[in-house]
């Protein structure tokens, strides 16, 4: 199936100013009865390849806080989804996996402040993503609502000038590469730690 019959137009969608716009078409939302949020919630990020995966588990390891690592390198999609959701996920994440990777980059060294990452550039991502914010619409909470700016954390949690120093160890030689992304997984949040749910591998991933 092609990638275009299952997501929003690209070009449509890049009219819009941010996720809470009407989309082109009407589409079917997953709806929470009295939309709560309480609960467990659940979180929806990108696998990554084998060839990209170990490497950015090592960098995490060895940049990150041991004390506060608690969960793997990742590209967060979704931060806090109702835990009403979970079937209706995992039916359009299923959906999505269908057809073959989407293509994104590792484009840049982000500065976080108090941590270290790489930003993260791929449109076909980017669709996937405003694709369900369409279809979640009016359960999202506000970080979810946000412009969203893909990225994989490998520090964070430390003084500023430690920050500094990684970026610049990491900009010496860095070049913007490709970023293989395998599949899209959701967990549930468990006050720090993640408890996995499914896993959706692409086509061919």
């Amino acid at each position: 199936m092609a990638r275009e019959a299952l997501l929003l137009d690209a070009p449509q969608r890049r009219k819009c100013d941010g996720i809470l716009q009407a989309a082109a078409e009407p589409r079917r939302r997953a709806r929470q009865p009295g939309g709560n949020l309480s609960g467990q919630p659940i979180i929806v990020t990108a696998i990554f390849g084998d060839g990209d995966n170990g490497w950015l588990q090592e960098l995490r390891r060895t940049h990150f806080p041991p004390e506060r690592n608690q969960v793997p390198a990742h590209l967060t999609l979704f931060h806090h989804l109702p835990p009403g959701v979970e079937a209706e996920l995992g039916h359009r994440l299923a959906t999505y996996t269908s057809v073959a990777p989407p293509r994104a980059m590792l484009a840049g060294v982000m500065d976080l402040g108090a941590g270290t990452a790489f930003r993260v550039e791929s449109e076909e991502l980017e669709d996937i993503r405003y694709d369900l914010a369409e279809a979640f619409r009016g359960l999202l909470t506000p970080q979810d609502q946000a412009p969203w700016r893909p990225h994989i954390t490998i520090q964070n949690k430390v003084e500023p000038r430690d920050a500094k120093a990684l970026q610049q160890q990491l900009k010496a030689s860095f070049e913007p590469r490709p970023l293989s992304i395998r599949g899209l997984a959701s967990w549930r949040y468990l006050g720090g730690p993640w408890e996995p749910l499914k896993r959706h591998v692409f086509r061919g991933g």
